[in-house]
């Protein structure tokens, strides 16, 4: 099985004002007892179109020069395609913002972000290179610390989450991944309003948490993990 991580640098937030300015891969393949390798990141710059501007500039560094006899966007998205074989997943960190660039086809797509929200609650937040070094893969066999560097561009980014990736695969398979993906985000930790601020999820009470399920503008994210703690609740209690 192929797992064909991806990146994106942009020239803006989101589309259509922001379009594609660089595109990295890392392919992760597992072998017959499912264990992972990484394999060497690949990127290549294209051409938004139009110019970056200075406060977008000042996350990725990337320059004029660099984009300027690039092709355009639809060849990186090509080579993701095609680069090396079609992929059996493809995966990003934050999967639902890359796929309003490239939805993949029939692809299905792992999120590492909201698969690590379920396998480490604890960590101190779920951003790539926070679980970078939280999780340790600089210390793991094999990690080229040049291939990290230098981090907010789509190569190095697509080799971190690589490799979180394959720490993730450590306790959860492929079609969990996916499954989790395809659903809201589990929230991690303690909620962050109302009047049991700061408790943690698992401790809230049932008739809070009911009540936040009858609210019409709940967005679907808290309302996922409310229905989550009662139906486990619930589960407990037979």
């Amino acid at each position: 099985m192929k797992i064909r991580v991806i990146d994106f640098e942009c020239s803006g937030l989101k589309p259509p004002e922001a379009a594609i300015c660089q595109v990295g891969k890392t392919d992760v393949c597992l072998d017959h007892h499912g264990r992972p390798s990484v394999g060497i990141p690949f990127g290549m710059f294209v051409n938004p179109g139009h110019q970056i501007p200075p406060e977008v500039r000042a996350i990725h560094h990337i320059h004029e020069r660099d984009i300027r006899d690039a092709p355009p966007p639809e060849v990186g998205l090509q080579m993701l395609m095609e680069s090396d074989g079609m992929p059996d997943i493809f995966c990003a960190h934050q999967a639902e913002y890359d796929r309003q660039f490239f939805p993949g086809g029939n692809v299905p797509w792992i999120c590492t972000r909201k698969t690590a929200m379920r396998i480490w609650p604890e960590a101190p937040n779920h951003k790539n290179q926070t679980l970078r070094y939280w999780l340790g893969v600089d210390g793991e066999y094999g990690f080229d610390q040049s291939h990290a560097m230098p981090p907010h561009r789509a190569p190095p980014d697509t080799y971190v989450t690589a490799w979180v990736l394959a720490k993730a695969l450590e306790v959860a398979t492929p079609e969990q991944m996916i499954e989790w993906t395809n659903q809201p985000s589990l929230l991690p930790g303690a909620i962050h309003f109302g009047k049991h601020r700061g408790t943690p999820w698992s401790q809230v009470d049932s008739g809070y948490l009911e009540w936040l399920l009858r609210q019409p503008d709940m967005d679907s994210d808290t309302a996922f993990t409310a229905r989550h703690w009662l139906n486990r609740r619930r589960a407990d209690a037979r």
